[in-house]
């Protein structure tokens, strides 16, 4: 018992798995990639977060002309 006690941290065997190695971690190089080229999301809502007065004037459009179809809709087929 007085041996395992006497052995330092450093000369377990584990330790050497736990060090870092130098081949790039497979989860990283998608970052890397968005990085260089934004999403077609992430430009959307920065044009949205741009143009605020824009977005909130095609979205209420959207929603009356969406509205009105489904009325008209509910109309002809009563």
């Amino acid at each position: 018992m007085g041996q395992l006690m006497s052995q330092s941290p450093s000369s377990d065997p584990l330790d050497s798995s736990i060090a870092p190695t130098d081949t790039p971690d497979p989860v990283e190089q998608p970052s890397a990639v968005a990085s260089s080229q934004p999403s077609f999301v992430k430009l959307a809502m920065r044009n949205m977060v741009r143009k605020r007065g824009t977005s909130l004037f095609h979205f209420a459009l959207t929603t009356v002309g969406l509205l009105a179809v489904l009325v008209g809709l509910a109309y002809i087929t009563r």
